[in-house]
């Protein structure tokens, strides 16, 4: 399926490509398919950046400034040569550890209250459910991950920290994510993971990309503690299960 795009100027070295604005995995499989074909044939990685999320993909020419009038026109007839083609995108399942000890959750109590569960409910629904990341942003490596379940969705805190610890794990209305490292923050923090996902010291410096879906598990304090010297060291790998897309 296609769908009715816009494309607009974004500078003098970028160009906004939209669809329409819903929070949908059948939109973001098609800008992620059109990305794959736009990358893999049209647009070399050494001249280009794409940055797909959630409704939109942003192309961005490295050197030279673009011609938005011909390119334009140029963009919309290779999306609509991606309708012939049957496009696989490799995605992936990724499991991430989080450990809700209240040290860590120390909005936990908090969340509990104000959604009437207990923290087991909430540990059992966030641990159970399977979300797809829609956007990489804000901090490099921080992934918007939609799919919460509604008995989790909570507003943002009314008051931001000034500090969010590297590894926390929060909700925030319909979304949860993961803040890679320390930064001012408003999200409900219920955990944190013991896996660094983004650092700029690696080859490729994040572990997880747009279109990937994530899943926590629970683990205790002394697990996380292991994994944090395990992950220091070089030797830790998450868990990935490739996944149609």
């Amino acid at each position: 399926m296609q769908y009715s795009i816009s494309i607009k100027p974004f500078g003098v070295h970028a160009v906004l490509v939209e669809w329409p604005n819903e929070v949908d995995e059948n939109i973001l499989n098609d800008i992620l398919h059109f990305k794959h074909y736009l990358s893999t044939n049209c647009l070399p990685e050494d001249q280009w950046e794409l940055v797909p999320a959630y409704n939109s993909l942003t192309l961005i020419r490295l050197s030279d400034t673009i011609d938005f009038k011909n390119f334009s026109v140029t963009l919309k007839n290779w999306y609509f040569e991606t309708e012939k083609l049957n496009l696989k995108v490799q995605r992936y399942l990724c499991k991430l550890p989080v450990c809700y000890d209240l040290d860590f959750g120390i909005d936990l109590n908090e969340v509990a209250e104000k959604l009437k569960l207990s923290i087991r409910d909430i540990i059992k629904q966030h641990t159970e459910n399977v979300y797809r990341v829609y956007g990489i942003g804000f901090l490099p490596g921080f992934m918007y991950l939609g799919g919460l379940p509604k008995s989790l969705e909570i507003p943002r805190r009314l008051e931001p920290r000034l500090k969010v610890a590297a590894g926390s794990v929060g909700l925030a209305s319909r979304q949860t994510g993961i803040y890679p490292q320390e930064s001012p923050g408003g999200w409900n923090i219920i955990g944190n993971c013991s896996v660094p996902i983004f650092s700029s010291k690696r080859e490729v410096p994040c572990l997880i990309n747009v279109g990937d879906q994530v899943q926590f598990y629970s683990i205790s304090r002394a697990e996380h503690d292991l994994h944090m010297i395990e992950s220091q060291v070089g030797i830790y790998k998450i868990e990935k299960t490739p996944i149609n897309a």
